[in-house]
């Protein structure tokens, strides 16, 4: 996996390229004191992972974020663990505080590589169910099982009532390929299976006890859609 490191601070960029160069799977493509350095290397080579710092001047990583459409798989670096609930509402894989313990970081890395090999061929959706492949195995997954779908960068993660499968595929590909009378976007990061939201709050709805937000844009046609009395 090809990642970078995104950090004004050199030390801390120093640790990162230490852990970085234990793991074989990864290939240190370069580092940087900010965004603005680091994206004309994600314009040009594909970025598997980005080690991205929050706390940067001219533009923190979250605002980073918040500025692109898709991003590669993310894992945030802070020292002030407050980040942490805003920073999982534009899907990074995890989010680590400094100082950065190593263990830590390999679950954190291991957890990216395990997205990143799920099998990024197209779906091959039918009516009433499609294939997913992960390492190496295609499993049928009935569309009326889904309860939600979260977006990760350029990866999904599809919920059912007994597993969770992440595989390579945009949430505005897969939006074009379910049925629209049974799903909708709620959220510029979740499609949700209509019959299977139990309840509905300000901001947040209920699916098996998972609370998953409703974008302003969105509320007022989710409401519509779930005859709302």
């Amino acid at each position: 996996m090809n990642c970078i490191i995104v950090d004004d601070n050199k030390m801390a960029r120093t640790v990162l390229k230490h852990f970085v160069r234990e793991i074989d799977f990864l290939n240190l493509v370069g580092e940087y004191e900010n965004v603005m350095q680091a994206t004309s290397m994600l314009s040009i080579e594909k970025i598997d992972l980005l080690l991205l710092d929050v706390e940067m001047p001219k533009m923190s990583g979250i605002d980073f974020l918040k500025s692109v459409t898709n991003h590669p798989l993310t894992i945030l670096i802070t020292a002030n663990p407050n980040y942490a609930v805003e920073a999982f509402e534009y899907n990074v894989v995890d989010f680590l505080v400094k100082p950065v313990k190593e263990d830590r970081f390999l679950k954190a890395v291991f957890r990216a590589k395990e997205i990143f090999d799920s099998n990024s061929k197209p779906l091959e959706i039918d009516k009433e169910y499609f294939f997913i492949r992960e390492k190496g195995i295609s499993t049928k997954l009935l569309i009326a099982d889904i309860l939600y779908i979260q977006a990760l960068g350029d990866y999904i993660t599809i919920y059912t009532n007994d597993k969770k499968c992440t595989i390579h595929y945009t949430l505005s590909a897969i939006e074009k390929e379910l049925p629209s009378a049974k799903f909708m976007r709620v959220h510029r990061s979740y499609i949700v299976a209509l019959d299977k939201v139990d309840t509905v709050e300000t901001g947040t709805l209920f699916i098996k006890k998972h609370p998953i937000p409703i974008g302003d844009t969105q509320h007022s046609a989710l409401m519509k859609r779930l005859n709302l009395l």
